[in-house]
């Protein structure tokens, strides 16, 4: 179900659609029902849209899902309404989850349709500290479940009552087509509320039985950007605690930030504040310095990436060094022990074994051989205002510092180019290459002195 505004959300966009960690919140839901494929069962996606329809759906166009949309919103056993059509006569489970529930976890689901069976009314519920604006699950004497009664519609005993609905449920196709059709709104909200259903079962002989899980994370929704924000938490942690179970050292996993899939080696060490984004993996013995920002990015072995380094679509050698306040963007490639320090940035370009430039440069569109030292201060100037250039150093040259290496060109290999020059033509092989103006001194000449006021 996606079809809610998420009024308390105050935004434009539709709350399936925030984000969490990496993914929509929806998309989480759906990774999650995904996980439930098997060769022995037939898997079908509904997406229930409604408030911002078009968004949702295009977001979520290549999920492989069906769509039907809930056009008024008059709650979620109208929502349901909508599926009827699409649903088989049979004895097949349909799961029914929230798309704003989005750390639901696979094996929970696993047991849920199996508690379902094709015969039962399996309902998800947990026991909280707080309840809120949940609906609590109503047991008989024997401990049956009976109903559910909507927080806005319960008595204050009702209201004291721990167990919740999570808003999930796995139910027989050909009982819940019957019961969502005869459905009321008689209540406080004059909606269509699912959870009628279960008294619909009881009346039936329909065994309704409840899965409680101990984990409320996954049942926890989102209804505000505070909640959000608590899940994020809730997400990062239970990421964090996933690497360090696996070996990885984090300094604090509370300050900890993974939007995307990290892969990583033996001791690997990570300090506080980084993010992990995309596609990440950290050989064995990688050290990740403070506020560091990771995306799409490869580092090999022994690497060190110092504090306040940003890396994005980029390979980083065995045992290279890069920081701090280094930028690495997309196209980048380092080998092995190359050294780029502070305030250096690097885009598509390559940098073989041992190459440095350990301050204050720029390399653009540049393949860089083997020991090469490019200097403080120096350029590769590769864009003439409508077209990228290459530079190529070739192998032990040496770029001194505040050098501008006007592309395309080519430095030959322990070529040296002084200090201070502006390199627009090939440099030969083996040679001091220099090209400055002249320097001279006036004697003559006076600085300029303020006038006087008034």
């Amino acid at each position: 179900m996606a079809a809610g505004k998420g009024t308390r959300m105050k935004s434009n966009l539709p709350k399936v659609l925030h984000r969490l960690g990496d993914r929509a919140l929806l998309q989480h839901v759906l990774d999650a029902a995904a996980a439930l494929q098997a060769p022995e069962r037939e898997l079908r996606t509904v997406i229930i849209t409604g408030h911002g329809a078009d968004a949702v759906e295009a977001a979520m166009a290549g999920s492989g899902a069906a769509f039907v949309r809930q056009m008024p919103q008059l709650g979620t056993g109208h929502a349901i309404q909508q599926v009827v059509p699409l649903l088989p006569d049979d004895d097949s489970t349909v799961l029914i989850l929230s798309g704003d529930v989005p750390l639901v976890q696979p094996d929970a689901l696993r047991q849920l349709t199996a508690a379902c069976g094709g015969s039962r009314l399996a309902l998800l519920t947990v026991e909280l500290a707080d309840p809120g604006a949940y609906g609590r699950v109503l047991r008989a004497a024997d401990g049956g479940v009976q109903g559910i009664v909507e927080q806005k519609d319960a008595s204050a005993a009702q209201r004291a009552i721990r167990e919740i609905y999570s808003g999930i449920m796995a139910a027989p196709a050909r009982h819940l087509k019957r019961w969502v059709m005869a459905l009321g709104n008689d209540n406080a909200q004059r909606e269509y509320y699912l959870t009628d259903i279960v008294r619909l079962a009881v009346a039936d002989g329909v065994p309704v039985v409840a899965e409680t899980t101990d984990d409320e994370t996954v049942v926890l929704g989102v209804n505000s950007p505070l909640q959000l924000a608590d899940l994020e938490r809730r997400l990062q942690r239970r990421q964090a605690v996933a690497l360090m179970e696996a070996g990885v050292r984090l300094a604090d996993p509370a300050r900890f930030d993974q939007r995307g899939t990290l892969h990583c080696g033996r001791d690997v060490e990570i300090d506080v504040g980084c993010i992990f984004e995309g596609t990440v993996s950290l050989a064995d013995e990688v050290r990740i310095g403070a506020h560091c920002v990771i995306r799409d990015a490869r580092i090999e072995a022994g690497a060190v990436i110092h504090p306040f380094s940003h890396i994005d679509g980029a390979v980083v050698g065995a045992g290279a060094l890069v920081g701090p306040y280094a930028r690495l963007r997309p196209g980048a490639e380092l080998g092995a022990q190359v050294h780029i320090g502070n305030f250096v940035e690097v885009k598509n370009a390559s940098l073989a074994a041992g190459a440095k430039a350990n301050h204050l440069a720029y390399l653009g569109d540049a393949t860089v051989g083997e020991r090469v030292n490019f200097g403080a201060g120096s350029i590769t100037a590769n864009y003439d205002g409508a077209n990228k250039h290459r530079t190529v150093i070739e192998a032990d040259a040496h770029i001194g510092s505040n050098c501008v290496l006007v592309a395309p060109v080519t430095i030959g290999a322990g070529a040296t180019i002084g200090g201070g020059s502006t390199i627009a033509k090939p440099a030969p092989a083996g040679q001091l290459t220099v090209a400055r103006a002249k320097q001279i001194s006036l004697s003559t000449w006076s600085r300029p002195v303020k006038a006087k006021k008034g």
